[in-house]
């Protein structure tokens, strides 16, 4: 069991300084991956008492170079968005690909070309449809003395994953669907088949 304990916390100007965030950093996760805690404190004069929570894994594809296979940077600015005027936390946690790393996810990208969904062309790679630990951001907030949290999220997994570390999920508040021509057999595939909650009907695409 990972006991995990806050290391350094340094204040980041993010988005040209318009965004104050707090980055954590911790100690004892015995997997060695350097996830990170980014906090806020809220700008809104009605902030909620229980923190807005997003667990966000690292998609160096979609977070850094804005790719369209998938909706990762558009979540990841929507969720600062969200919890800078709330208040709360984004867990970054380096968990690339759902888990099986970048180079893995270019090997299923190049068998998704040929036709393949993403869970079917990870079970092609002899790899899990999603490897990812979610029970390691519980203990990062139970590190930052966070128990109850408000979650912004689509996937339950997520919060089951969250409950079953002993975090109380309080509400489930799902992010925007940010969906264009690349990335619906993506999306249209996490709802199928892993029930996310996504409205591919509305407005939303592009």
């Amino acid at each position: 069991m990972n006991q995990l304990t806050v290391k350094r916390r340094v204040v980041i100007p993010m988005r040209a300084g318009e965004v104050m965030a707090e980055f954590i950093s911790f100690e004892g996760d015995v997997s060695g991956k350097e996830h990170i805690g980014i906090g806020f404190t809220g700008t809104s004069e009605n902030k909620n008492d229980i923190p807005l929570v997003r667990l966000h894994s690292e998609c160096l594809t979609g977070d850094v170079f804005g790719s369209g296979r998938c909706d990762c940077g558009e979540q990841l600015d929507e969720a600062i968005d969200r919890i800078n005027e709330e208040g709360g936390y984004i867990l970054y946690l380096r968990q690339e690909g759902r888990g099986i790393g970048l180079y893995a996810k270019l090997e299923a990208y190049a068998l998704q070309d040929k036709g393949y969904d993403t869970y079917e062309a990870n079970e092609m790679l002899h790899l899990p449809d999603d490897g990812r630990d979610f029970g390691i951001a519980a203990e990062m907030l139970k590190s930052l003395g966070v128990n109850k949290v408000r979650l912004l999220t689509n996937n339950p997994d997520k919060a089951q994953q969250l409950k079953d570390n002993g975090i109380d999920v309080v509400d489930l508040l799902p992010t925007k669907v940010h969906v264009n021509q690349h990335n619906r057999q993506y999306l249209e595939t996490k709802a199928k088949r892993k029930s996310h909650t996504l409205d591919l009907d509305g407005d939303g695409f592009e």
